[in-house]
């Protein structure tokens, strides 16, 4: 499975930004029955939780840093989970990836996680 994560950039604070990523491959099958889940790296930092959205889509876990400000969705006929990012703040300055988890539902834990895109860098200016 090959993840392909799109729509970061530079924006002003206050802005926002949509974050697209869209698998493909041979089991590309299994991306329906498993949970998605978004990620970020900031410099010098570990790679912290985002958020998760379940196989069905009805089930969601935010980060509390990000609640009420993103929302994570996806299409499973199109094999593509977004990552929509409103009041974006500096320090929301990142590489955002997207990964799907051995499980069907939501998962914070970074090792449940075992296909990976390669990240798309979101820049928010002061």
């Amino acid at each position: 499975v090959q993840l392909q994560a799109s729509g970061g950039g530079l924006v002003q604070a206050g802005g926002s930004l949509r974050l697209s990523c869209a698998a493909s491959g041979r089991y590309i099958r299994v991306i329906s029955n498993n949970a998605l889940g978004w990620f970020r790296q900031a410099p010098g930092k570990e790679r912290e939780f985002v958020t998760s959205i379940s196989w069905r889509g009805d089930s969601t876990s935010y980060a509390d840093f990000v609640k009420g400000r993103f929302i994570i969705s996806r299409d499973n006929a199109k094999n593509t989970v977004y990552l929509q990012m409103n009041s974006l703040k500096p320090e929301d300055t990142a590489v955002y990836y997207c990964a799907v988890s051995r499980y069907s539902s939501v998962t914070t834990r970074l090792d449940s996680y075992n296909y990976w895109g390669h990240g798309t860098l979101v820049t928010v200016s002061s």
